[in-house]
């Protein structure tokens, strides 16, 4: 909020601080296409980067030299400057900002003439997602270099709902455990490491872009190192490391039930944050009839327990089950029936709506077994290249060369071949058998206004503040500062 004659300032603070999402009305105001816009517009040339000036510069001089940036500065201040409502001399805007960063955002704003009002959030308005790490975070909302590297999981499923946990750093720290397990080898984990702290020193340079992720490469890196240490691999079996817990291709039933349980201790993980998020998103009701909240929780419980009968061969365990297995059901089915239309034809689809729900939980659970059909598989190539090395090493100096080759190549071939179906099969599991869980909706990202300010020593046009039109003659003798 600011009177009209401060308002231009305001928002030139808001967009150097570059921590406010800036609400526009409808298409961005009554006056779409100012004076700048038109002018960028007759210029036909895309802009190489849009900046903002200090003050109100010339117009007509910038279109002259063909500055485009600061057009397209301006032209996106006119956009704002058509949002704001209007009442005698004063305007005010609405946007969104970080908790964090209001206090020093009011103090830039106040020091322009403005103020920064706090309100409510509006009801039926949800707020946009700001999670630490994102591209669209703001300058001052900082994040450490581990969060930063695992928030590209989330973001690349979809937006958190404002109301909903920020799983980040779990879904980080599930993912490089899925990815050792699947890809255990001590020597191609410590090549990812080192390719991490490459990344994270700048190089290759063409590699650049990729620096932010070094610690989720490290990490994935370190997860397969000490996987490789349990099994017993270091560029396959080679003898160099001993069995600390089991050779994959000898104990393979041992590896199956392991990767199983692990996946439905993590499916309980995801019910339990599901449940906190339903209640989050639509009270007690919502977490106690959703299928990923407390009534698709009791069904999976349920399920796992008759499962446990089985396994233990203990009828108490059945009973109890299903018994479990049956409020969950029932539970489930009222949340189902109340989205559809009623009658008949609504009873048909929760009926098969509830055996999708069983028949998912169940090819979920034997989905994680892929954690174990995966490292098989990379032991099984590691095994190939030790055995074709071993064979061609003791045939003299030509078998000493090919065998040389064969260990490298084949390693190389193993190593890039199994990162790739690794890492896709780590992130299918994370995003089809957690995230489907977590997730109901989708919010929207937080997109604050940012633009570089170039200062200038004198001001030019002024503008009258209900229509946007120059009233004033500009300065033509405005200098850029040095």
């Amino acid at each position: 909020m600011a009177p009209e004659g401060a308002l231009r300032a305001s928002l030139v603070r808001i967009a150097e601080t570059g921590c406010v999402e800036i609400d526009l009305a409808g298409d961005g105001g009554p006056d779409v296409r100012g004076p700048a816009a038109t002018r960028l517009q007759r210029l036909r040339t895309e802009p190489p980067r849009c900046v903002l000036s200090e003050v109100r510069p010339d117009l007509d001089a910038l279109e002259r030299e063909g500055r485009t940036d600061l057009l397209a500065g301006e032209a996106q201040l006119e956009e704002r400057l058509g949002s704001a409502v209007r009442q005698g001399t004063v305007a005010a805007l609405a946007g969104w900002c970080p908790e964090t960063e209001v206090g020093a955002t009011a103090a830039r704003v106040a020091g322009a003439g403005g103020a920064l009002v706090p309100l409510r959030a509006p009801r039926g308005v949800d707020p946009p997602t700001l999670l630490p790490g994102a591209q669209t975070a703001p300058p001052a909302y900082t994040a450490t270099p581990v969060r930063r590297s695992f928030t590209p999981l989330v973001t690349t499923y979809g937006t958190v709902p404002y109301a909903d946990l920020d799983p980040s750093m779990a879904a980080g720290i599930v993912y490089v455990s899925m990815f050792g397990l699947m890809f255990g080898d001590a020597g191609h984990g410590l090549l990812l490491v080192a390719l991490g702290l490459l990344l994270r020193a700048g190089r290759p340079r063409r590699a650049a872009a990729l620096r932010p992720l070094w610690p989720f490469v490290a990490a994935a890196g370190l997860a397969a190192t000490l996987a490789g240490v349990a099994y017993g691999e270091f560029f396959g079996p080679t003898g160099v490391l001993p069995v600390v817990w089991l050779a994959p291709l000898d104990e393979p039933m041992r590896l199956l039930a392991v990767a199983v349980g692990l996946g439905a201790v993590l499916l309980v993980v995801a019910y339990a944050a599901g449940i906190v998020n339903r209640w989050r998103e639509g009270g007690p009701a919502a977490a106690l009839y959703a299928t990923t909240g407390i009534a698709g929780a009791a069904l999976y419980l349920g399920l796992a327990v008759v499962a446990g009968c089985v396994w233990l061969d203990q009828a108490a365990y059945g009973v109890a089950g299903a018994v479990i297995a049956a409020v969950g059901l029932a539970l489930t089915g009222v949340g189902l029936y109340a989205t559809t239309a009623g009658g008949p034809g609504g009873a048909v689809q929760t009926g098969i709506q509830l055996f999708d729900a069983v028949v998912r939980i169940g090819s979920n659970v034997v989905s994680f077994a892929r954690l174990a059909a995966f490292g098989l598989t990379h032991a099984a190539l590691g095994a190939i290249v030790s055995d074709g090395t071993t064979a061609l090493a003791g045939r003299g100096p030509v078998g000493v060369v090919a065998a040389v080759l064969v260990f490298l190549l084949g390693n190389a071939l193993a190593f890039s071949l199994e990162a790739l179906v690794v890492g896709v099969q780590a992130l299918r599991l994370e995003f089809y058998e957690l995230f489907s869980r977590l997730f109901e909706g989708e919010g929207r990202p937080f997109r604050p206004w940012h633009l570089p300010v170039q200062p200038f020593t004198a001001p030019a046009a002024d503008i009258a503040p209900s229509t946007g039109a120059e009233t004033v003659p500009p300065d033509p003798a405005w200098e850029e500062r040095s």
